[in-house]
């Protein structure tokens, strides 16, 4: 269904405000990215107007599958994201969805441990269902296809996430990431997430045992010893955790949510910690990171009639 169509790269200015928060800097004289597409990646080109093929590799089989680029895409959309959710939300995830495949495939050749482009394992590329593929999700991969996110010709990091909480991040912010500067992921307020989201991702309270904190920071190389208070040393402008002091050990606060669980601890907007005896109490606000697109905003928006572009 996908590959009967000719295949053209082109850049997506994504226009929704919180479908990815790079649209303001895209829209910023200085900040403005150059007019071509980035190079479709040399391990998977095929020609001029030719849809790639991806080799994939099935966590649930073990193997390899071959499949057309767009065919992929639409699983891994339809994974990501609620396959009834408003068609631009979907378009955005799709532009999304494109420019994360490519700009891995470009910097690290997909997953090379598994002689693979993608993978379905979400530890090493991106969630993907092809059960959950509907009408909806096949107009979206459609309506975008072949279109990329891309900042000074080249593929962006695409990343996104639940919920911001009411604002989005930076990539320094949400996940320390400082490999590379990303001027175009900047934290910008984003109320309508926490009144699309549900409940339980808006606010929430999660409870840790100090064993359990104290194995978690083991694993990063961290022993805080016995503590009785759990500080949060830095926030950042968007109001999230940087840093964090238990005992002898001071973290990186993304890093702590990873070792923790990133599903337990949903993000590093947190509003107060309270230790009593033995246990650590979080109480916080949003689901994930906190960068780039925010999926419930983008719905919001969706449903308010913006377009993904």
């Amino acid at each position: 269904m996908f590959r009967h169509q000719r295949w053209k790269m082109g850049i997506a200015v994504l226009m929704m405000l919180l479908l990815l928060v790079s649209c303001r800097a895209f829209r910023r004289p200085d900040l403005r990215p150059s007019s071509g597409a980035p190079a479709i990646p040399k391990a998977i080109a095929k020609g001029a107007r030719q849809e790639p093929d991806l080799k994939v590799y099935i966590k649930e089989t073990k193997k390899v599958k071959t499949m057309a680029f767009e065919e992929y895409i639409a699983g891994v959309v339809a994974a990501e994201m609620d396959p009834k959710w408003p068609l631009e939300a979907l378009a955005a995830q799709a532009i999304l969805a494109r420019t994360f495949t490519l700009e891995k495939i470009a910097r690290e050749g997909g997953v090379p441990s598994r002689n693979a482009h993608a993978s379905t394992d979400i530890e090493e590329f991106q969630a993907f269902d092809a059960s959950r593929i509907n009408d909806r999700v096949r107009d979206a991969v459609r309506l975008t296809r072949g279109k990329v996110a891309a900042y000074n010709g080249r593929y962006i990091r695409a990343w996104f996430h639940a919920n911001s909480g009411g604002k989005t991040a930076t990539a320094a912010d949400g996940l320390a990431f400082e490999k590379e500067p990303t001027p175009y992921v900047v934290s910008i307020d984003d109320s309508i997430s926490q009144q699309t989201a549900p409940a339980k991702d808006r606010t929430w309270t999660v409870t840790f045992s100090k064993a359990e904190i104290a194995k978690a920071l083991q694993t990063i190389g961290q022993k805080p010893g016995d503590f009785s208070k759990v500080e949060i040393v830095e926030k950042s402008n968007s109001g999230r955790a940087l840093t964090l002091r238990m005992g002898k050990a001071t973290v990186s606060a993304p890093e702590f949510r990873l070792a923790i669980g990133s599903t337990k601890l949903k993000s590093t907007l947190i509003d107060s910690i309270v230790v009593t005896g033995d246990k650590v109490t979080f109480k916080g606000k949003g689901y994930g990171h906190g960068v780039g697109m925010s999926q419930w905003g983008a719905k919001g928006r969706a449903e308010q009639g913006a377009k993904a572009e």
